[in-house]
């Protein structure tokens, strides 16, 4: 089963993020364009940034054109002064920064023994390293601003553990608990830092890698669905509308936590007993209770 249409409908006000700067990394494609692009349509000027221009590009006339207020800086997260340059032409092209989105992520499927230390080390730079080096840039101008939100995009691989994906686990294990540091130490300062942990969601990087070596899209989607409770994939606007809630005045009581965005899937487990059978051994002592007098009404 694929994933189910976004809405085009929003549950919030289309100015609930009127006047407000969004910095979002890895903003340029997939779940962070969305996330860049929901931002944009609730009030807010966006800046994108990624590693590739033309990608940047491409996606500033996109957004450009439903109205979207939007820069591209191109650069690497990892870099600290590449952090600090984004910030900058943040603040001087629109003159303040209010919300950071640390979306930028890599990872890859191996296994644990055919990993090598560099590829191990490229998604923890990626994802945890960059994750802080952004923060820690745009900290200045988010206190300047009064205070602001930082949404650190995680996962949830590591919630018990998760085949061929030891090094991204790790990555993100380390983001969550950035996330509760930083959310004890700059609340004073007004500024909440929470994170958002994606489920299996249709047409992103994710299951398009699980697509290549497991029978198609379509197929993917399908298997994934049925470990899903409520039953099928998630969209990107499903990620990105959490977004869009933490980083308005709903959220102005919520930080240092991680809302999983997953349909419950990281709960699903198979059952030990088929429902039907189940119903028909609650009825079968239910029956007996009565039989007893257990569970009746009580006799005076």
């Amino acid at each position: 089963m694929s994933a189910p249409p976004q809405p085009t409908v929003s549950p919030f006000r289309n100015n609930v993020l009127a006047g407000k700067v969004a910095l979002i990394t890895g903003g340029g494609s997939g779940i962070g364009y969305e996330i860049t692009r929901q931002l944009g349509l609730h009030g807010a000027k966006v800046v994108i940034t990624g590693r590739r221009q033309q990608v940047l590009t491409d996606s500033c006339e996109a957004l450009a054109a439903e109205g979207i207020a939007a820069l591209g800086v191109q650069g690497d997260v990892r870099k600290a002064d590449d952090c600090e340059r984004w910030v900058h032409e943040a603040v001087g092209r629109f003159g303040r920064l209010d919300i950071l989105v640390n979306c930028a992520a890599g990872n890859f499927l191996a296994a644990a023994e055919e990993l090598s230390a560099n590829g191990f080390r490229t998604v923890m730079e990626i994802d945890t390293l960059g994750t802080f080096t952004a923060s820690r840039a745009a900290f200045p101008a988010l206190r300047s601003a009064g205070g602001g939100a930082v949404i650190n995009i995680s996962a949830t691989l590591h919630y018990g553990a998760t085949w061929w994906q030891a090094h991204a686990s790790a990555a993100k294990a380390a983001v969550d608990s950035l996330t509760r540091s930083l959310a004890v130490e700059w609340g004073a300062f007004g500024i909440r830092v929470n994170g958002i942990a994606p489920g299996p969601i249709g047409g992103t990087a994710g299951l398009q890698k699980l697509a290549g070596v497991n029978g198609g899209e379509e197929a993917v989607n399908k298997a994934v669905a049925a470990c899903i409770p409520v039953g099928h994939v998630g969209a990107r606007w499903d990620i990105a509308i959490a977004a869009v809630f933490l980083a308005s005045p709903a959220a102005r009581f919520i930080s240092g936590d991680t809302l999983v965005v997953d349909g419950a899937a990281w709960l699903w487990r198979p059952p030990a007993v088929p429902r039907g059978a189940v119903s028909r051994a609650s009825r079968g002592a239910e029956a007996a209770s009565r039989a007893t007098g257990l569970g009746g009404k009580a006799k005076l």
